[in-house]
């Protein structure tokens, strides 16, 4: 199997990680679920189950945690989401659902868990208030449910991560956005009117990367030798090639 270096470890995982998270809350059966638990508003679920490990919190203060979104999008959104049953019970449920669709498609890779579970345990939480709240919810029993869980919350490190770096760097939301993935993704992320052109803040956004792989390279150096690592990495892939083909 070989070793990894922990900068090769960020390369060869942390992408998959955010895809196969972004997979499970984008999917049309997270949104059924929801509406089963009783939100009928997709973005509604989203938010107050993503954002429900705050507990009962102002909407910017969500925002704020969240990082991408604009302000007055995530305020009616929330708002409605923790309207159902409270912003915990809604994270509750929202875990239901992450680990319903670790059932449906994630494999049974107990080692998997046990390694993702020893990088989560090794991350410094400063500064990463969203990543906390999921770190500190239990984990299910079974290990495809349980992988799931710990795909989101090592998703919250490295999208904490990031954005403690494109704000270091001195990066709007809106312009960390639009250096990278452009007006479409600004608008789903509910950034609306004129635009501003950011083409000359991509050096910024560069640099902003470079500092989020270091960062997250730092825990994989702290949690796993090297040859966990590459271990990490390798079945990392396998989960990668079952969601993401």
């Amino acid at each position: 199997m070989g070793e990894l270096t922990a900068a090769e470890t960020v390369r060869a995982a942390d992408r998959i990680i955010h895809g196969v998270g972004s997979r499970w809350m984008l999917s049309r059966r997270t949104a059924e679920h929801g509406k089963e638990q009783g939100y009928g508003n997709p973005f509604a679920y989203y938010f107050a189950g993503r954002g429900g490990v705050l507990g009962d919190v102002d909407a910017d203060v969500v925002a704020a945690a969240l990082g991408w979104f604009e302000p007055g999008f995530v305020r009616p959104q929330w708002e409605e989401g923790v309207a159902v049953a409270g912003a915990r019970e809604a994270t509750r449920r929202y875990a239901l659902g992450c680990a319903a669709w670790g059932e449906s498609h994630l494999p049974d890779d107990p080692r998997l868990c046990e390694l993702a579970e020893r990088v989560a345990r090794a991350a410094e939480g400063s500064g990463l208030p969203l990543f906390c709240g999921w770190r500190a919810e239990p984990l299910p029993d079974g290990f495809r449910a349980r992988l799931m869980q710990l795909v989101q919350v090592l998703r919250e490190l490295r999208g904490g991560l990031h954005l403690v770096a494109t704000t270091s760097v001195g990066l709007s939301p809106l312009e960390a956005i639009l250096t990278q993935d452009g007006p479409d993704t600004a608008r789903f992320f509910g950034w609306q009117g004129d635009l501003p052109d950011c083409a000359a803040l991509r050096p910024r956004r560069a640099e902003a990367e470079e500092i989020t792989d270091r960062l997250s390279a730092a825990v994989y150096e702290r949690a796993l030798s090297p040859s966990e690592r590459a271990e990490f990495a390798e079945r990392m892939g396998a989960v990668g090639a079952a969601v993401l083909r």
